[in-house]
């Protein structure tokens, strides 16, 4: 049997929390600075990227003071816990897909953008949490994605060449970083599509 490693973004890709993050990060700035990302701002910009890259992009642009980073990102971290308890749930899609992969004897892994609490939460209340057999979050590289250093130590780590891994991904950023990373791509649009029918055809 041939053994594959498959990677999977988790926003977006797992769990559709992409506004999530957004509307979090939004109510922390609208309470300590009085601005807010529109959504056309989000996608074209900060959509994939850590916290502490977007507020280093809207001091860039004039927008935050670089002493309210901590300020903004301990509260971001806050609303985004309470916004994972209040809408993720079970979604026994992803138990199964994650299952079906496993079950061929293929490793399965998560790399994301997100800090390590939330992302464990997110992957707790989704019920695929203690299934992946690594969890890779941005508190873990030093280059986080568009970088695509995350992903080659997975399969540096597993010991599994270009050839053999496949790289779910939705945001223009972890499709940068899977794509240099050199390994298979699996685009997709949001997290409903992403299913045993995605990714049948790979394992």
């Amino acid at each position: 049997m041939h053994k594959k490693l498959f990677i999977f973004d988790l926003d977006g890709v797992l769990v559709e929390a992409c506004d999530w993050h957004k509307d979090a990060l939004n109510e922390a700035l609208m309470e300590i600075c009085d601005i807010s990302i529109s959504q056309e701002e989000h996608i074209a910009t900060f959509n994939g990227i850590p916290t502490s890259q977007k507020l280093k992009i809207l001091t860039e642009k004039g927008l935050v003071p670089i002493e309210n980073h901590q300020r903004i990102n301990d509260l971001k971290q806050e609303k985004t816990i309470e916004i994972i308890e209040k809408l993720a749930y079970i979604r026994p899609e992803k138990i199964e897909m994650i299952n079906a992969i496993k079950e061929k004897g293929h490793i399965v892994a998560c790399y994301t953008n997100s800090i390590r609490k939330t992302a464990n939460l997110m992957l707790d209340k989704t019920g695929i949490k203690d299934i992946f057999d690594f969890i890779l979050t941005n508190q873990d590289v030093e280059h986080p994605k568009p970088n695509p250093e995350g992903y080659l130590f997975l399969m540096k780590k597993f010991n599994f060449c270009q050839n053999d891994t496949f790289i779910i991904e939705d945001s223009p950023k972890g499709i940068e970083a899977a794509t240099k990373s050199g390994a298979n791509v699996i685009k997709v649009k949001n997290a409903d599509e992403v299913n045993i029918e995605t990714i049948r055809n790979f394992i």
